[in-house]
């Protein structure tokens, strides 16, 4: 079972389980602060469709992207005022638009490390000039993997997701080199997780 048909498997739960997460506040916050009413944001991998209500709450105009159909379905159950697309975070930047902000949170986790410059460089070519992007990613341990493939059994069935893990100065290094200017940076704590969270403008 690929990403795609994992998370169109658990597409309810998932939704239902990561509901009361917090650990995102602050650091989301800080991003749409820096944008103004009616800006637009793309939500890239937005899942359900939790953060892209939390957004379009605010006054942002808000387009949401995931792979996974079933997400799809769920965020315009949960959020019917912003739109949203079916598309691969691959192809971002075939997009027809470009954004004032652009909100990547939990995403980039699921991209080999390898291919996690390319797929900012593409996502920074549908921002604005002097336009935000906020960029969210599982810290890497000390002593752990930087990448693996997890399997558990949480909902009652066994499935599998691929995580990649980073440092705060790979993110920082990697968003310079697509030309954004480091403008805030957090980790948070949630579980036994460490939560980066970047803030990028670019020039």
């Amino acid at each position: 079972m690929d990403l795609r048909e994992t998370y169109n498997a658990i597409a309810e739960e998932w939704h239902r389980d990561h509901a009361q997460d917090d650990w995102w506040v602050e650091g989301t916050d800080k991003f749409i602060s820096l944008l103004n009413k009616g800006d637009s944001v793309l939500d890239a991998g937005c899942g359900g469709g939790t953060k892209s209500r939390y957004l379009r709450r605010r006054g942002l105009k808000v387009v949401g992207i995931d792979f996974a159909p079933k997400m799809i379905d769920i965020a315009r159950r949960e959020t019917p005022d912003a739109e949203f697309i079916e598309a691969d975070l691959n192809d971002i930047d075939k997009l027809d638009c470009d954004f004032d902000g652009i909100f990547m949170q939990a995403v980039l986790l699921h991209i080999p490390r390898n291919n996690a410059a390319e797929v900012l460089r593409k996502a920074v070519s549908r921002l604005k000039n002097r336009g935000y992007f906020y960029v969210a990613v599982k810290e890497k341990k000390f002593d752990g993997p930087s990448e693996e493939v997890k399997i558990k059994n949480d909902y009652g069935y066994p499935y599998e997701r691929f995580f990649s893990y980073f440092t705060a100065n790979e993110i920082k290094s990697y968003m310079k080199n697509c030309g954004l200017d480091i403008v805030f940076s957090d980790i948070r704590l949630s579980g036994r997780t460490r939560w980066i969270q970047i803030i990028g403008k670019k020039k």
